[in-house]
């Protein structure tokens, strides 16, 4: 298994969560350019106008084979993320995270159901691409506030904690904001619209969680020795 050392051994550990900040990021926005350029969503700008959702974006065409080729290895990878990420708290703040390898597992398991199915028709898929996409956001966060709950007990000082809280600020903004428009917004055009909007900004905030992973274990010059 890879074990998380600073020892000038081993393998770079910055790499795994830098890639699971761009593919993700790249990709969809890879699949919503080829989706427009195909006609098959409107040109616009979702993160303003809302007019498509990373999941209709990228359901057909080459950006859906495109979409689905990035983002099932970037599954793998965000298990392995969060596996390394339990072992450098443990060595930084001595406390055991166990929970966290378990929604690390349960997220990539979930991102993984959702692009397995996306683009697959039937109510059955739908029902798995909504269940995929809602857990895998539900587990990142809840891995994310494990890893806040751990540094804030005595490693507050490490360079990581500031910028993870405040993508934890943002992810829970984009969550409440997402409820209100649900209970509030009748309208069902500009619901949809509004729930768009939230969908773009929350990926995000995503790619910005494993930005900060990167940096900060690039800065630490964590590295992966493998036994």
């Amino acid at each position: 298994m890879p074990k998380p050392t600073s020892a000038p051994t081993g393998l770079p550990a910055w790499p795994l969560p830098l890639l699971c900040a761009l593919l993700p990021l790249l990709a969809a926005h890879l699949a919503w350019w080829l989706s427009v350029q195909g006609e098959l969503v409107a040109a616009c700008n979702p993160y303003l106008d809302g007019c498509v959702s990373i999941s209709r974006a990228a359901r057909h065409g080459l950006g859906n084979l495109l979409f689905r080729l990035a983002m099932l290895p970037c599954a793998t990878v965000q298990v392995a993320v969060w596996w390394c990420a339990a072992q450098w708290l443990q060595r930084g703040t001595g406390v055991p995270a166990r929970a966290l390898p378990w929604l690390g597992l349960t997220a990539g398991a979930f991102l993984g159901l959702y692009a397995a199915f996306l683009g697959s028709e039937g109510e059955t898929y739908g029902l798995l691409r909504r269940y995929g996409i809602t857990v895998y956001f539900g587990a990142s966060f809840l891995a994310l506030m494990s890893v806040l709950r751990r540094m804030s007990r005595q490693w507050q000082d490490a360079p990581a904690f500031a910028p993870l809280r405040i993508v934890a600020l943002g992810m829970l903004a984009v969550g409440l904001a997402s409820v209100t428009v649900t209970a509030s917004v009748a309208d069902q055009l500009a619901r949809d619209r509004w729930e768009n909007r939230l969908e773009w900004a929350l990926g995000l905030w995503l790619t910005a969680m494993f930005a900060v992973l990167a940096w900060h274990w690039w800065r630490e010059r964590l590295r992966i020795v493998l036994k």
